[in-house]
């Protein structure tokens, strides 16, 4: 391929084979036609040689194209470089050439222009002047600072008011605590007393004398 790249080349004594093959052909000058009017016939001959010339240029040229694309095109794929990213390379410096462009800069610089004037303007400075002068009124109008003491004295209600209720919850948490302790401290000393002993020594006779009936009966 880089040899066949080589050859097609404009100094190539290859060059314009195609088209010199082309040139070989004899041409009817009756098929030519009348020649233009105000042209002699010898004008006419050079412009038809020029035009010969020039076209055999062009495929010479679109031969060697194509070789150079054919061999980007292999250098790129040995590179793993993909499609994507041609196309980001190619946007990116269209982009660049689009901010480096006489258009743009000249557009950037009326847009800057325009941004001074209107900035600058008796409209503009009178327009921001009215919305400070508002500002500052609302600011200090009775309206907004009652607005402003009724949402701070809510916002105290509404701390105190989860703190209280923190407090609450803390404190329950507590008496649970302590009454299951003291649950878990008296059982033993209950068991221990005589009244419960008592009651366990009456509840066993209670269930030997069930069970002396019950097999009396049998």
């Amino acid at each position: 391929m880089e040899s066949a790249s080589q050859d097609i080349n404009l100094y190539s004594p290859n060059k314009g084979l195609l088209a010199d093959a082309m040139t070989d052909v004899p041409v009817d000058n009756a098929a030519r036609g009348a020649a233009p009017e105000g042209l002699s016939l010898a004008e006419e001959e050079e412009l038809r040689a020029e035009l010969a010339k020039v076209e055999e240029e062009i495929g010479t040229l679109r031969q060697v194209l194509a070789a150079k694309e054919r061999h980007c095109g292999e250098l790129k794929r040995k590179l793993g470089l993909t499609p994507l990213d041609g196309l980001k390379q190619n946007l990116s410096k269209s982009w660049h050439d689009v901010q480096v462009s006489n258009a743009y800069v000249k557009t950037s610089e009326k847009l800057g222009e325009w941004n001074d004037k209107v900035t600058q303007s008796d409209l503009y400075l009178s327009a921001s002047s009215t919305l400070e002068d508002w500002n500052e009124k609302l600011t200090q109008s009775e309206a907004y600072k009652k607005t402003q003491e009724t949402l701070s004295q809510a916002g105290q209600k509404t701390s105190a008011a989860l703190s209280n209720v923190g407090s609450v919850i803390s404190r329950k948490l507590g008496d649970m605590s302590g009454y299951s302790i003291r649950h878990s401290i008296s059982m033993p000393a209950m068991r221990n007393s005589a009244t419960f002993k008592s009651f366990e020594d009456r509840v066993g006779t209670i269930k030997t004398s069930i069970r002396a009936n019950g097999l009396s009966d049998m």
